[in-house]
């Protein structure tokens, strides 16, 4: 990982990225976002972290996020590690899952899983004019991606609670 995507300030807001290996689509199937939600509550209620804003695509995801308790970049380590590992044994366990074989053949890299791509291009967010094109990026995906054409109707994401339609999958933090 460069040090351009490091976390220097441990306690500080960052706009971060995960990205699926070769951006395979896995999270067209519920069952793998739930699993990413998941994870990211246990982090929230056991390690402090703190998400302001969130979007899950189908093959990456946008958070932005603090901690208050454990250092960030380790949250972002075990949380990756945790649910690349459970979301791989959620495809081979399937049974439904018509793309297994070639889900596993993508998701596979000289006999190892391989399943989130390097890093997590976190960028830390220093002020408010920056946290709020932040927010309005990670909002307007699925707009941009054409899968919606309100962004608040997508709802894998924060922006139904940013416009009072419905609580957020996750626990908001205030800015």
């Amino acid at each position: 990982m460069g040090h351009s995507y490091t976390v220097k300030d441990q306690t500080a807001i960052h706009f971060v990225t995960f990205t699926v290996h070769q951006w395979v689509d896995v999270f067209t199937r519920q069952q793998y976002v739930d699993i990413l939600l998941d994870s990211i509550r246990h982090c929230q209620e056991h390690k402090g972290l703190q998400v302001y804003a969130w979007v899950v695509m189908s093959n990456h995801c946008h958070l932005i996020i603090s901690s208050i308790k454990v250092p960030l970049s380790d949250i972002i380590r075990d949380l990756k590690k945790f649910t690349a590992k459970k979301i791989m044994v959620a495809i081979q366990e399937n049974e439904k899952e018509s793309r297994k074989s070639w889900l596993l053949w993508l998701l596979t890299k000289e006999g190892q899983f391989w399943f989130w791509e390097s890093g997590y291009h976190g960028v830390e967010i220093n002020t408010k004019k920056f946290l709020d094109s932040k927010i309005q990026y990670i909002h307007s995906n699925p707009v941009r991606a054409g899968i919606v054409e309100k962004e608040e109707e997508y709802l894998n994401g924060s922006c139904g609670e940013f416009y009072g339609i419905r609580r957020s999958s996750l626990v908001l933090a205030e800015v």
